[in-house]
């Protein structure tokens, strides 16, 4: 499996010939072609337009399926998008793999202003290797429950702070969650989220998890995972 890191909370995870994206906010990436993937699934996890992102294009051209909490699902299903309407406390099979929705503790709402529902984190199970994006949240306990049931290998944590975790909570919730390695994201791409990677990188190795700070300009091979 390979992770790609498209910038802010967009990421890609390659499998064999297939292509998953996670909160494809990627038109300000020019180093990313989507047009060129075989993207067969899109997670989104909450109806902000810096996480829809170019959802709708994107499942257009490709005909993925997009799986998201029901009433954003609802919402990608009125643009004629192919939808897997989910929400918390089951597993979800896919021929890659598996996926979980986990609560997100954030605000919520569709593009068009209207209720999106419950913002989520979600837990992916791909070749063994356990992913947890944590979507836009502040730091919750749920954290503790997460590494309790899940075990996650990687944790992609929002640090910016203002509308998520800060560095601060961040490195916390890194430490709850137990994971080998932790990804930055959600950080940087507006004034109001500028994060101190440096100081965050530091926090976390001090509780012994690797920090990995992917660049959204690298090709996928040089961010595989193992």
């Amino acid at each position: 499996m390979d992770i790609r890191y498209l910038g802010h909370s967009a990421f890609q995870f390659k499998v064999g010939e297939r292509s998953i994206l996670v909160d494809p906010f990627v038109k300000q990436n020019d180093k990313y072609d989507w047009h060129a993937e075989n993207i067969t699934d899109i997670f989104v996890t909450h109806g902000h337009a810096d996480h829809v992102g170019d959802t709708i294009e994107i499942a257009r051209e490709k005909g993925s399926t997009v799986s998201a909490v029901v009433e954003l699902a609802d919402y990608f299903a009125r643009e004629g998008l192919t939808t897997n309407r989910v929400n918390f406390g089951s597993w979800l099979n896919y021929p890659w793999g598996r996926a979980i929705f986990v609560p997100a503790f954030h605000s919520n709402s569709l593009p068009d202003g209207g209720h999106a529902g419950q913002a989520a984190g979600i837990i992916f199970d791909i070749e063994g290797v356990r992913i947890y994006h944590a979507g836009d949240t502040a730091l919750t306990s749920e954290m503790k429950l997460i590494k309790e049931l899940y075990h996650p290998t990687i944790a992609m944590l929002p640090i910016g702070g203002h509308y998520t975790m800060d560095i601060g909570h961040a490195a916390v919730a890194a430490e709850w969650l137990g994971a080998r390695t932790v990804i930055p994201m959600h950080y940087n791409t507006f004034p109001e989220i500028k994060a101190d990677l440096e100081t965050f990188y530091k926090l976390v190795n001090m509780n012994n998890t690797g920090c990995l700070i992917l660049n959204p300009d690298e090709i996928p091979n040089q961010q595989q995972m193992q």
